[in-house]
């Protein structure tokens, strides 16, 4: 059988023990301000249009520094040719006589499509682009928010779209020694 007068009276002594030590808790957190729990709002279709049509204006105007903050850390660039499989530091590189020189690439979306995750942390688009020196192209990729909640590339591609029916040529062109 049990003893319910030590049952109460160690539950009492719980509750007494409870009670102290959120009164307490109360106490000190009067001294210091509670940080409000961060909220970061999900990536809407303009924030992703805010950031690429950003990065192409970067570019198109030689500004290095603009242009490869709106990479993520760890982003990768793959370009036009196969063997354009490149890390930040490596698109970088590559990039930085160009702007040195004043010579960025020109190229802007005239349609993009976007979707956003459903927990509105990470984006991926595709946008057809209007370029100089390539032509008809297209770039596609994935947006992520870094730490500090800001919008950044983890990854983009770039492609130059051939027509089906010209594609033949193109392999022919692409097989030949």
């Amino acid at each position: 059988m049990i003893d319910t007068g030590c049952l109460h009276a160690t539950f009492a002594a719980f509750l007494v023990t409870s009670v102290a030590t959120s009164l307490l808790a109360c106490a000190t957190s009067k001294d210091k301000p509670s940080a409000a729990p961060s909220v970061t709002p999900p990536i809407t279709e303009g924030d992703v249009a805010k950031v690429l049509d950003d990065w192409h204006d970067a570019a198109a105007r030689s500004d290095e520094e603009r242009y490869f903050r709106h990479f993520a850390d760890g982003g990768v660039f793959l370009g036009t040719d196969a063997t354009e499989h490149w890390d930040v530091a490596a698109f970088r590189a590559y990039a930085h006589p160009r702007f040195a020189e004043g010579k960025g690439w020109a190229m802007h979306a005239i349609s993009r499509h976007v979707t956003v995750s459903r927990d509105g942390v990470t984006a991926w688009f595709d946008e057809a682009l209007e370029t100089k020196n390539l032509g008809p192209a297209r770039g596609s990729g994935v947006l992520v928010r870094d730490a500090a909640g800001t919008l950044r590339i983890a990854q983009y591609v770039l492609s130059v779209t051939v027509p089906n029916e010209r594609f033949g040529k193109v392999k022919a062109v692409l097989e030949a020694p």
